[in-house]
């Protein structure tokens, strides 16, 4: 049986440039999906995984970042003076024990795989987990979570990974299956962003990941790959060459690529028609809008 996994990297140190002029001033990382900054959702999931250790790999320019998890005494005091219970106990939920989170600079963007290795000394020799906060899941059983149960009993590497288009697999890793198991499947290696034809097959690898401390040491050894920029893919294919498991877990949810905006727009619709207390009249609204444009048309 696997060791537990209890410590989490979060690769936030991208710019953003597909959110400007939003992101010149306010990191991705903090925008919000409905009312809840998307890291928010990244950290509540790798929480309900059992991750106590919380480790950001940021840059210049995040600090907002950081000030989000920090205690807002002065706020905390108003709400309580004003009897506001519910929405105390929701900004008490953003703290950070101290002692819990760290921050690591990149100083350099040289891709996915650069920054995971950025936290090497904080990982020690134990198996860690990897999440993209781009990639929102909306999940009854948080996606890390099914990730840790399924580890616990396998080992070695796991990645995420879902069914996509052949269209699409230029832009993710793919999986070249050795054994299909259902939920669980054994990997016979990856491919970095290949051509539709090329693909080994239409499962790719999604912004989740268990990885064991060998990773570290196959980062070390890796100068550049697909991009000009050290690639995660790399290191963790380095592993099945040297005879080691890698398996990929198909997890049930759906996921939003938060990194695009049409993904970020998909996911405002679907976290919003999710709650509640703003289901009814959103959903209304839609309905509404969908009428007059075709009434339009």
């Amino acid at each position: 049986m696997s060791k537990s996994v209890t410590k989490a990297i979060f690769p936030v140190a991208g710019l953003g440039t597909r959110f400007l002029p939003a992101t010149k001033s306010v990191p991705k990382e903090i925008m919000t999906l409905v009312d809840r900054p998307l890291i928010q959702y990244a950290i509540d999931e790798a929480r309900a995984a059992g991750i106590k250790e919380f480790i950001f790999v940021t840059s210049s320019g995040k600090s907002a970042l950081e000030d989000y998890f920090d205690m807002a005494p002065h706020l905390e005091a108003e709400l309580r003076k004003k009897d506001k219970t519910e929405l105390l106990a929701e900004l008490k939920s953003t703290n950070m024990d101290s002692g819990a989170i760290a921050y690591i600079r990149q100083q350099r963007a040289l891709g996915l795989g650069h920054a995971v290795w950025c936290a090497r000394r904080l990982v020690h020799n134990e198996s860690f987990a990897v999440i993209l906060p781009d990639d929102v899941i909306a999940a009854e059983k948080p996606c890390l979570q099914q990730m840790v149960e399924a580890h616990n009993e396998t080992g070695g590497c796991m990645v995420a990974a879902m069914e996509v288009p052949a269209e699409k697999a230029s832009s993710y890793g793919m999986i070249d299956v050795k054994d299909d198991m259902g939920s669980v499947v054994s990997v016979n290696g990856l491919v970095e962003k290949p051509k539709a034809e090329d693909a080994p097959s239409n499962l790719a690898v999604i912004g989740r990941y268990i990885l064991t401390p060998q990773i570290m040491r196959n980062l070390n050894k890796i100068k550049s790959g697909s991009g000009g920029e050290i690639q995660l893919t790399d290191a963790i294919d380095a592993e099945l060459r040297e005879g080691r498991d890698v398996f990929g877990y198909r997890f049930r949810g759906q996921r939003f690529d938060c990194g695009s905006k049409a993904g970020f727009l998909q996911a405002t619709v679907a976290f919003g028609l999710a709650r509640e207390d703003l289901r009814d009249e959103f959903d209304g609204y839609l309905r509404n809008l969908i009428s007059m444009q075709q009434a339009a048309q």
